[in-house]
């Protein structure tokens, strides 16, 4: 009996790994503010540890700047935006478009990379934000980057972008 409940135990714990995907610990974040978003990163790729967790910013978020995680290197690629936009009275016309940090978490447990972004008003309020996460592994890769087409659930997709709802920011220019 003891052998049947670790094996029945065991499945479940490696059904419910091959059904997770990379999320946001943040469910909203405010426009024309900057946000703190943490990307969970619930397991590894088929057994193996993952090495490397990429963060595609999508236009719309700028000045993006990654949290130093302890035991991993991180590294930012940068580039032109689409447009320019306005931050705190200076123009920037190109910034960081991904964020890469290089280390290893073992494929049983679990971990969050953090970066922070302004929402700029080209992200309407109400809409989702997906931002595409790639977790890489020694022999292959968790690719969490479709983006739902309209009317889609997210869900329906096999490796859907994570993402967070843009809200209004209130009167008072906070949401709290």
């Amino acid at each position: 009996m003891k052998f049947f409940l670790t094996t029945a135990l065991l499945a479940l714990g490696l059904a419910s790994q091959a059904s997770a995907h990379a999320t946001f610990a943040e469910a909203q974040v405010i426009q024309g503010e900057t946000a703190r978003l943490t990307i969970r990163i619930g397991h590894g790729c088929d057994g193996e540890p993952t090495q490397r967790v990429r963060v595609q910013i999508p236009e719309g978020l700028i000045a993006a700047q990654p949290m130093v995680h302890a035991g991993w290197e991180v590294e930012t690629v940068t580039s032109a935006y689409a447009q320019p936009y306005d931050y705190y009275g200076r123009t920037l016309t190109e910034g960081v478009r991904e964020i890469i940090w290089t280390g290893e978490l073992p494929a049983a447990f679990y971990d969050e990379f953090v970066f922070r972004a302004r929402i700029t008003d080209t992200v309407s309020v109400d809409q989702m934000l997906y931002i595409p996460v790639v977790q890489e592994c020694a022999n292959g890769a968790e690719r969490w980057i479709e983006i739902p087409a309209e009317g889609q659930d997210a869900h329906d997709l096999e490796g859907p972008a994570p993402g967070v709802m843009v809200v209004a920011p209130t009167e008072h220019g906070h949401s709290h």
